[in-house]
């Protein structure tokens, strides 16, 4: 195992404060994704307060994070710490023939799915109301498409989704960043989300619980920001925006996905849309009083429906600042959590 780029405190540090077998075996459970103090009691077959000490033990020495949830709290590993790529070259010579770790990982199957039971349960009670929507507009793969060839393939270091609902705009993007954060205001679309991500495969992305007119990240941390269909949601979208915008680091890119202007008035009726759509004037507005540069927009039309046409549009706005050199930088990471 090469340990080149270590200070020798930190290699000290990390083997004295995992060298113990549950704490390897949280950490190892950690890896494949968040997981509560109920379900990580439930997993490792001990008592809270003897997992709770454990945690405690490696929430100070940062290896791995806490966040908040209402009533829950959701344990994670602190991907972006010093020691990080220690512990990962670690857990990974960890066989996972052994018996222990192969009852961890039968146990972790079976809460995962109790998650996507409980995601499955909520979303097939609002999915009619969300096909019916979509029933409106030009097909999700099409959205996604543009998305994609509007965005490009250039992998970037960091992105944040607001509003994350399900998940898919992570998913859709997690060939091209290092990690990703998703933030939502409702619990039941996190756990939608965290069923989803996880079926998909995708480790490097989390979901946290937030408001988009208070986001619980560091500021000028994120290459991409996207914002898909939740403006029309929002009373002052132009806060969300501004928001974002803080969000940006010099040179990242903004992308909202919304619709233009229509009169189904069903949708504010029915489906607590604020917003029946944006003008070009009003987004490219915003991002100027955000200090962003406006860019390319598409609009994906699906003809007359109900008496109004109903258009998905694609807007991308850019943070005009040069990126200074990395040594100049603020060290707070971006994945740092911001009560």
């Amino acid at each position: 195992m090469s340990t080149s780029g270590f200070h020798l405190d930190t290699i000290v540090d990390v083997l004295k404060t995992i060298a113990e077998p549950t704490r390897l075996r949280i950490l190892k459970l950690l890896a494949d994704g968040d997981l509560t103090v109920s379900e990580l009691t439930g997993i490792l077959g001990q008592s809270q307060p003897r997992v709770s000490r454990h945690l405690k033990l490696m929430l100070d020495s940062r290896l791995i994070k806490r966040q908040q949830e209402g009533s829950w709290a959701l344990f994670r590993l602190s991907r972006d710490a010093a020691s990080d790529v220690l512990v990962q070259e670690l857990l990974s010579r960890i066989d996972s023939g052994d018996e222990t770790i192969r009852r961890d990982a039968e146990r972790l199957t079976e809460v995962k799915a109790k998650r996507r039971d409980r995601a499955s349960s909520y979303f097939t009670k609002n999915a009619a109301s969300w096909d019916e929507i979509r029933s409106h507009h030009v097909a999700d793969k099409q959205v996604e498409d543009a998305l994609v060839a509007l965005v490009g393939d250039k992998p970037v270091r960091y992105m944040l989704d607001l509003g994350t609902g399900t998940g898919r705009l992570l998913e859709v993007f997690s060939d091209i960043y290092q990690y990703g954060i998703g933030i939502d205001s409702n619990r039941d679309m996190l756990n939608v989300a965290r069923a989803n991500l996880d079926a998909a495969g995708v480790r490097n992305a989390e979901v946290r619980l937030g408001d988009v007119y208070n986001l619980p990240i560091v500021r000028n941390g994120f290459d991409l920001v996207t914002i898909h269909q939740v403006l029309h949601y929002l009373d002052d979208p132009a806060a969300a925006i501004r928001q974002a915008a803080r969000a940006l680091r010099p040179g990242g890119r903004l992308v909202i996905v919304d619709f233009a202007p229509h009169d189904l008035d069903f949708l504010r009726d029915e489906h607590a849309h604020q917003r029946l759509g944006f003008f070009d004037a009003d987004i490219e507005g915003w991002f100027t009083a955000a200090e962003l540069t406006p860019g390319p927009s598409k609009a994906l039309a699906a003809g007359k429906v109900d008496g109004g046409p109903l258009t998905v549009k694609i807007w991308v706005a850019s943070d005009p600042r040069i990126e200074i050199a990395e040594e100049e930088q603020s060290t707070q990471s971006p994945l740092e959590y911001v009560a």
